[in-house]
Protein backbone atom coordinates (compact mmCIF):
# COMPACT_ATOMS: atom_id res chain seq x y z
CA UNK A 1 0.00 0.00 0.00
CA UNK A 2 3.07 2.67 0.51
CA UNK A 3 4.49 1.59 -2.46
CA UNK A 4 1.70 2.28 -4.41
CA UNK A 5 0.94 5.46 -2.53
CA UNK A 6 4.60 6.44 -2.98
CA UNK A 7 3.79 5.62 -6.84
CA UNK A 8 0.85 8.24 -7.11
CA UNK A 9 2.36 10.61 -5.90
CA UNK A 10 5.62 10.25 -8.09
CA UNK A 11 2.87 10.30 -11.30
CA UNK A 12 1.00 13.49 -9.52
CA UNK A 13 4.03 15.26 -9.30
CA UNK A 14 5.06 14.48 -12.76
CA UNK A 15 1.62 15.21 -14.35
CA UNK A 16 2.17 19.01 -12.51
CA UNK A 17 5.72 19.83 -13.85
CA UNK A 18 4.46 19.16 -17.38
CA UNK A 19 0.67 20.34 -17.00
CA UNK A 20 2.14 23.53 -18.27
CA UNK A 21 2.52 22.14 -21.44
CA UNK A 22 -0.50 21.32 -22.52
CA UNK A 23 -2.84 23.50 -20.24
CA UNK A 24 -2.92 27.68 -19.27
CA UNK A 25 -0.52 27.87 -16.34
CA UNK A 26 -2.89 30.76 -15.07
CA UNK A 27 -5.71 28.29 -14.89
CA UNK A 28 -3.53 25.77 -13.59
CA UNK A 29 -2.13 27.83 -10.67
CA UNK A 30 -6.07 28.56 -9.48
CA UNK A 31 -6.44 24.90 -9.20
CA UNK A 32 -3.46 24.59 -6.90
CA UNK A 33 -3.94 27.74 -4.60
CA UNK A 34 -7.48 26.41 -4.22
CA UNK A 35 -6.37 23.01 -3.30
CA UNK A 36 -4.12 24.17 -0.47
CA UNK A 37 -7.04 26.35 0.44
CA UNK A 38 -9.21 23.29 0.78
CA UNK A 39 -6.14 20.77 2.32
CA UNK A 40 -5.70 23.68 5.36
CA UNK A 41 -9.81 23.29 5.62
CA UNK A 42 -9.52 19.88 5.50
CA UNK A 43 -6.30 19.90 8.40
CA UNK A 44 -9.17 21.78 10.58
CA UNK A 45 -12.62 19.77 9.99
CA UNK A 46 -11.27 16.03 8.32
CA UNK A 47 -8.53 15.45 11.19
CA UNK A 48 -10.17 18.05 14.30
CA UNK A 49 -13.77 17.76 13.15
CA UNK A 50 -13.93 21.68 13.42
CA UNK A 51 -16.32 23.12 10.76
CA UNK A 52 -15.64 26.67 10.16
CA UNK A 53 -17.62 29.29 8.23
CA UNK A 54 -15.00 31.66 8.24
CA UNK A 55 -12.05 30.77 6.79
CA UNK A 56 -12.73 32.71 3.68
CA UNK A 57 -11.25 35.70 6.17
CA UNK A 58 -7.76 34.33 6.26
CA UNK A 59 -7.92 33.38 2.83
CA UNK A 60 -8.68 37.04 1.44
CA UNK A 61 -7.02 38.56 4.45
CA UNK A 62 -3.65 37.58 3.66
CA UNK A 63 -3.93 38.47 -0.32
CA UNK A 64 -4.73 41.74 0.59
CA UNK A 65 -1.99 42.30 2.85
CA UNK A 66 0.15 40.38 0.66
CA UNK A 67 -1.14 43.07 -2.14
CA UNK A 68 -0.39 45.89 -0.24
CA UNK A 69 2.94 45.05 0.84
CA UNK A 70 3.79 44.08 -2.47
CA UNK A 71 2.40 47.21 -4.33
CA UNK A 72 2.65 49.93 -2.01
CA UNK A 73 5.48 48.96 0.63
CA UNK A 74 7.85 47.77 -1.88
CA UNK A 75 8.18 44.24 -0.60
CA UNK A 76 9.00 41.25 -2.76
CA UNK A 77 7.10 38.36 -3.31
CA UNK A 78 8.65 36.30 -0.55
CA UNK A 79 8.70 38.80 2.20
CA UNK A 80 5.14 39.81 0.70
CA UNK A 81 3.81 35.93 1.21
CA UNK A 82 5.65 35.39 4.53
CA UNK A 83 4.05 38.68 6.22
CA UNK A 84 0.68 37.22 4.50
CA UNK A 85 0.87 34.28 6.50
CA UNK A 86 1.66 35.73 9.45
CA UNK A 87 -1.50 38.45 9.26
CA UNK A 88 -3.73 34.90 8.27
CA UNK A 89 -1.99 33.29 11.60
CA UNK A 90 -2.58 36.12 13.87
CA UNK A 91 -6.18 36.80 12.60
CA UNK A 92 -6.80 32.83 13.01
CA UNK A 93 -5.66 33.31 16.39
CA UNK A 94 -8.00 36.01 17.12
CA UNK A 95 -10.96 34.16 15.82
CA UNK A 96 -9.79 30.83 17.22
CA UNK A 97 -9.28 31.89 20.28
CA UNK A 98 -12.89 32.98 20.67
CA UNK A 99 -14.89 30.32 18.39
CA UNK A 100 -12.66 26.76 20.66
CA UNK A 101 -14.56 28.14 24.01
CA UNK A 102 -17.87 26.64 21.71
CA UNK A 103 -18.68 23.55 20.12
CA UNK A 104 -20.83 22.03 17.16
CA UNK A 105 -23.07 24.69 15.31
CA UNK A 106 -21.78 27.53 17.55
CA UNK A 107 -18.90 27.51 16.96
CA UNK A 108 -19.32 27.29 13.06
CA UNK A 109 -21.36 30.42 13.95
CA UNK A 110 -19.00 32.43 16.09
CA UNK A 111 -16.25 31.89 12.71
CA UNK A 112 -18.90 32.80 10.05
CA UNK A 113 -20.09 36.04 12.16
CA UNK A 114 -16.23 36.88 13.07
CA UNK A 115 -15.12 36.45 8.84
CA UNK A 116 -18.74 38.43 8.01
CA UNK A 117 -17.32 41.21 10.55
CA UNK A 118 -13.95 40.95 8.90
CA UNK A 119 -15.77 41.01 5.48
CA UNK A 120 -17.46 44.75 6.48
CA UNK A 121 -14.31 46.18 7.13
CA UNK A 122 -12.66 45.28 4.16
CA UNK A 123 -15.23 46.65 2.52
CA UNK A 124 -15.04 50.10 4.36
CA UNK A 125 -11.64 50.84 4.45
CA UNK A 126 -9.91 52.78 1.61
CA UNK A 127 -6.93 50.70 2.05
CA UNK A 128 -8.98 47.34 0.19
CA UNK A 129 -10.39 49.80 -2.78
CA UNK A 130 -13.98 48.66 -1.55
CA UNK A 131 -16.44 47.32 -4.29
CA UNK A 132 -13.75 47.76 -6.88
CA UNK A 133 -10.98 45.66 -5.18
CA UNK A 134 -7.18 46.05 -4.39
CA UNK A 135 -5.63 45.92 -8.48
CA UNK A 136 -2.40 46.11 -9.44
CA UNK A 137 -0.31 43.88 -7.34
CA UNK A 138 3.22 43.34 -9.12
CA UNK A 139 4.52 39.75 -9.20
CA UNK A 140 8.55 41.23 -8.67
CA UNK A 141 11.21 38.96 -8.68
CA UNK A 142 11.98 36.09 -6.20
CA UNK A 143 15.04 37.37 -4.42
CA UNK A 144 16.00 38.95 -7.21
CA UNK A 145 16.90 36.11 -9.16
CA UNK A 146 13.62 34.66 -10.59
CA UNK A 147 11.41 36.92 -13.21
CA UNK A 148 8.05 36.06 -12.05
CA UNK A 149 6.25 37.81 -15.13
CA UNK A 150 6.99 34.57 -17.08
CA UNK A 151 3.94 32.67 -16.32
CA UNK A 152 5.78 29.39 -16.65
CA UNK A 153 8.19 30.65 -13.87
CA UNK A 154 5.37 32.16 -11.38
CA UNK A 155 3.47 28.30 -12.53
CA UNK A 156 6.51 26.52 -11.14
CA UNK A 157 6.49 28.61 -7.61
CA UNK A 158 3.33 27.93 -6.99
CA UNK A 159 3.64 24.30 -7.55
CA UNK A 160 6.61 24.48 -5.03
CA UNK A 161 4.47 26.04 -2.59
CA UNK A 162 1.64 24.04 -2.94
CA UNK A 163 3.92 20.59 -2.82
CA UNK A 164 5.70 22.19 0.45
CA UNK A 165 2.12 23.01 2.42
CA UNK A 166 0.68 19.45 1.22
CA UNK A 167 3.73 17.87 2.91
CA UNK A 168 3.64 19.94 5.69
CA UNK A 169 0.10 19.48 6.41
CA UNK A 170 1.03 15.28 6.04
CA UNK A 171 3.90 15.47 8.07
CA UNK A 172 1.74 17.33 11.33
CA UNK A 173 -0.59 15.02 10.77
CA UNK A 174 1.23 11.79 10.84
CA UNK A 175 3.07 13.58 14.14
CA UNK A 176 2.08 12.59 17.78
CA UNK A 177 -0.02 16.44 17.87
CA UNK A 178 -1.93 15.15 14.25
CA UNK A 179 -2.81 11.79 16.22
CA UNK A 180 -3.94 13.54 19.34
CA UNK A 181 -6.02 15.50 16.83
CA UNK A 182 -7.21 12.85 15.57
CA UNK A 183 -7.99 11.40 18.67
CA UNK A 184 -9.96 14.85 19.61
CA UNK A 185 -12.46 13.88 16.50
CA UNK A 186 -13.02 10.69 17.11
CA UNK A 187 -13.51 10.86 20.97
CA UNK A 188 -13.32 14.30 22.85
CA UNK A 189 -14.16 13.08 26.01
CA UNK A 190 -12.18 10.22 26.13
CA UNK A 191 -8.80 12.69 25.24
CA UNK A 192 -9.74 15.24 28.19
CA UNK A 193 -10.15 12.04 30.36
CA UNK A 194 -6.04 10.90 29.27
CA UNK A 195 -5.12 14.53 30.35
CA UNK A 196 -4.97 16.09 27.22
CA UNK A 197 -5.56 20.05 26.92
CA UNK A 198 -7.99 19.53 24.04
CA UNK A 199 -8.71 23.54 23.73
CA UNK A 200 -4.99 23.87 23.55
CA UNK A 201 -4.59 21.79 20.68
CA UNK A 202 -7.95 22.68 19.06
CA UNK A 203 -6.65 26.62 18.89
CA UNK A 204 -3.17 25.15 17.39
CA UNK A 205 -4.86 23.08 14.81
CA UNK A 206 -6.91 26.21 14.45
CA UNK A 207 -3.74 28.54 13.97
CA UNK A 208 -2.33 26.22 11.89
CA UNK A 209 -4.69 25.78 9.15
CA UNK A 210 -5.51 29.60 8.98
CA UNK A 211 -1.74 30.10 8.51
CA UNK A 212 -2.19 27.62 5.50
CA UNK A 213 -4.93 29.09 3.95
CA UNK A 214 -3.57 32.99 4.17
CA UNK A 215 -0.48 31.03 2.51
CA UNK A 216 -3.21 29.78 -0.63
CA UNK A 217 -4.78 33.62 -0.29
CA UNK A 218 -1.45 35.77 -0.62
CA UNK A 219 -0.02 33.38 -3.57
CA UNK A 220 -3.55 33.38 -5.48
CA UNK A 221 -3.16 37.24 -5.03
CA UNK A 222 0.35 37.17 -6.67
CA UNK A 223 -1.08 34.94 -9.66
CA UNK A 224 -3.93 37.16 -10.61
CA UNK A 225 -2.84 40.61 -9.81
CA UNK A 226 -5.23 41.61 -7.68
CA UNK A 227 -7.81 40.88 -4.69
CA UNK A 228 -11.26 40.97 -4.56
CA UNK A 229 -14.11 41.37 -2.23
CA UNK A 230 -15.77 38.06 -2.90
CA UNK A 231 -12.20 35.91 -1.40
CA UNK A 232 -12.91 37.17 2.27
CA UNK A 233 -17.48 36.92 1.32
CA UNK A 234 -19.27 33.93 3.02
CA UNK A 235 -19.82 32.16 -0.21
CA UNK A 236 -15.38 31.69 -0.46
CA UNK A 237 -16.01 29.81 3.06
CA UNK A 238 -18.95 27.75 1.47
CA UNK A 239 -16.96 26.85 -1.76
CA UNK A 240 -13.64 25.55 0.31
CA UNK A 241 -16.08 23.27 2.24
CA UNK A 242 -17.74 22.00 -0.95
CA UNK A 243 -14.47 21.45 -2.35
CA UNK A 244 -13.57 19.30 0.95
CA UNK A 245 -16.70 17.39 0.92
CA UNK A 246 -16.63 16.77 -2.54
CA UNK A 247 -12.86 15.45 -2.69
CA UNK A 248 -13.25 13.64 0.67
CA UNK A 249 -13.04 14.89 4.11
CA UNK A 250 -9.98 13.52 6.19
CA UNK A 251 -8.01 12.48 3.15
CA UNK A 252 -4.82 14.12 1.33
CA UNK A 253 -6.07 14.20 -2.33
CA UNK A 254 -9.56 14.81 -1.79
CA UNK A 255 -8.90 18.77 -1.66
CA UNK A 256 -6.79 18.45 -4.84
CA UNK A 257 -9.95 16.21 -6.68
CA UNK A 258 -12.53 18.38 -5.03
CA UNK A 259 -10.78 22.02 -6.26
CA UNK A 260 -10.19 20.20 -9.47
CA UNK A 261 -13.80 19.60 -10.09
CA UNK A 262 -14.97 22.93 -8.93
CA UNK A 263 -12.76 24.97 -10.84
CA UNK A 264 -13.13 23.14 -13.88
CA UNK A 265 -16.73 23.32 -13.80
CA UNK A 266 -16.38 27.19 -13.22
CA UNK A 267 -14.95 27.16 -16.18
CA UNK A 268 -16.27 24.53 -18.49
CA UNK A 269 -20.32 25.23 -17.68
CA UNK A 270 -20.29 28.24 -19.70
CA UNK A 271 -18.46 26.51 -22.89
CA UNK A 272 -21.10 23.66 -22.11
CA UNK A 273 -23.86 25.99 -22.58
CA UNK A 274 -22.76 27.38 -25.90
CA UNK A 275 -21.99 23.84 -27.09
CA UNK A 276 -25.53 22.76 -26.83
CA UNK A 277 -26.62 25.71 -28.02
CA UNK A 278 -25.33 25.27 -31.60
CA UNK A 279 -26.20 21.67 -31.19
CA UNK A 280 -29.68 21.72 -30.33
CA UNK A 281 -30.32 25.34 -31.13
CA UNK A 282 -31.68 25.94 -28.12
CA UNK A 283 -31.06 29.56 -26.99
CA UNK A 284 -31.50 28.80 -22.93
CA UNK A 285 -28.45 26.66 -22.63
CA UNK A 286 -26.24 29.45 -23.27
CA UNK A 287 -27.63 31.06 -19.49
CA UNK A 288 -25.66 28.15 -18.28
CA UNK A 289 -22.48 30.19 -17.87
CA UNK A 290 -24.68 32.30 -15.28
CA UNK A 291 -25.97 29.64 -13.70
CA UNK A 292 -22.68 27.97 -12.48
CA UNK A 293 -23.67 28.04 -8.92
CA UNK A 294 -26.83 26.18 -9.64
CA UNK A 295 -25.08 23.24 -11.84
CA UNK A 296 -22.25 22.82 -9.07
CA UNK A 297 -24.76 22.31 -6.22
CA UNK A 298 -27.19 19.75 -8.64
CA UNK A 299 -23.68 17.93 -9.14
CA UNK A 300 -23.04 18.37 -5.39
CA UNK A 301 -26.48 16.50 -4.21
CA UNK A 302 -25.28 13.75 -6.64
CA UNK A 303 -21.63 13.04 -5.13
CA UNK A 304 -23.00 13.52 -1.88
CA UNK A 305 -25.69 11.10 -2.27
CA UNK A 306 -23.43 8.45 -4.27
CA UNK A 307 -20.15 9.00 -2.89
CA UNK A 308 -20.65 9.82 1.35
CA UNK A 309 -17.10 9.78 1.65
CA UNK A 310 -16.34 11.87 -1.07
CA UNK A 311 -14.93 11.02 -4.35
CA UNK A 312 -11.52 9.92 -2.81
CA UNK A 313 -12.65 8.56 0.05
CA UNK A 314 -14.87 5.67 -1.82
CA UNK A 315 -11.10 4.18 -3.07
CA UNK A 316 -9.16 4.27 0.29
CA UNK A 317 -10.00 2.72 3.69
CA UNK A 318 -10.75 4.94 6.86
CA UNK A 319 -7.95 4.93 8.74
Amino acid sequence: MKLLKNLLLIILIGAAIVAPLYAYPIFLMKILCFALFAAAFNLLLGYTGLLSFGHAAFFGGAGYCVGYLMRDAGFGPAGGIICGVLFAATLGALVGGLAIRRQGIYFSMITLALAQMFYFICLQIPLSGGEDGFQGIPRGELFGLLNLQSDLNLYYLVLLIVLGGFFFINRVISSPFGQILKAIKENEPRAISLGYKVNLFKFLAFVLSASIAGLAGGTQAIVFGFETLSDVHWTMSGLVILMTLLGGVGTMLGPLVGATVIVLLEHKVGELGSYLTQLTGVAWFNSLGESVTIVTGFIFIICVMSFRRGLVGVFIKKN
